[in-house]
């Protein structure tokens, strides 16, 4: 039997760069947002994931998220990991329902590879936070039941030279942020801490330090966002996005920061205070 006798012609063909285009054409019943839900919410069925926080750097941005998700008033798990590498030069944070969310990375991961290995090259960055809009876009109907995916996207532009932050909302609509970011249930108290503690030329450790402040606190008044573990050493997952590409911060490195913030907050509970100027 030949190559092409084993596979199906669909497979053989030239088409669409879009992955998913090919599996919404060859195998629907696969994608996330085809599969049938009872009536009726959902929202507290899945564990759900919160808070995921990200800033930029001159050279570039970096991406922090929590460990805890929820169930309800129930820790479903207390280490889970929210940050994901895209590809090469980009990371996609997660906060909703964890389950689909993972799932919906790895289509958003696979979609970017496919179109690479069609095209030749890498999309572009908005090309990029263009089809997550879609993948998101795609899951509304699950949305409207409770199982919402509302992700946090990040990299290093290429065509610019700087880190660029993108946030979405259920229907897909995308927004690209300046500075810094949050989503997630924390990412009211997240935001206002890096409105007191961002500056534009914090170097890569800086920012990684005030991403881990900014978590302390959303942990400290949100119940659903996990703070740093010292008995079972679980600290938040950072990842750092410059032109040598994706990089995720050592376990051992983030916790010294977290050890030194936590320290440091046993002399002032609430955290550092910015300059009144």
């Amino acid at each position: 039997m030949t190559f092409e006798q084993r596979l199906p012609p669909a497979y053989l063909t030239p088409g669409s760069s879009s992955f998913l285009d090919f599996l919404a054409a060859q195998a629907p019943e696969l994608l996330p947002s085809r599969r049938a839900t009872p009536a009726g919410s959902a929202a507290d069925l899945a564990p759900h994931g919160t808070t995921i926080v990200a800033a930029t750097f001159p050279g570039g941005v970096v991406m922090a998220g929590d460990r805890r998700a929820t169930m309800g008033n129930v820790i479903a798990q207390r280490d889970i990991e929210k940050v994901y590498p895209a590809d090469e030069f980009s990371c996609v944070g997660i906060a909703g329902s964890a389950g689909l969310a993972v799932e919906i990375v790895r289509l958003f991961q696979l979609e970017l590879e496919h179109y690479e290995k069609i095209e030749g090259s890498p999309l572009s960055m908005d090309g990029k936070a263009n089809r997550l809009a879609t993948l998101i876009r795609s899951n509304l109907g699950m949305a409207m039941q409770g199982l919402a995916v509302v992700p946090l996207f990040a990299g290093f532009d290429l065509a610019t030279g700087h880190g660029r932050i993108f946030s979405y909302d259920v229907t897909g609509g995308r927004y690209e942020e300046t500075a810094f970011h949050s989503v997630g249930s924390g990412s009211l108290f997240a935001r206002g801490a890096l409105k007191k503690l961002y500056r534009e030329d914090l170097d890569a450790e800086g920012c990684v330090t005030a991403l881990i402040q900014a978590l302390y606190d959303a942990a400290d008044d949100d119940s659903a966002t996990g703070g740093p573990d010292l008995t079972r050493r679980i600290f938040p997952i950072v990842g750092v996005i410059t032109d040598r590409g994706y990089r995720r911060v050592s376990d051992e490195d983030v916790a010294a920061i977290a050890d030194r913030v936590i320290a440091a907050r046993m002399e002032r509970p609430d955290g550092p205070a910015a300059a009144l100027t």
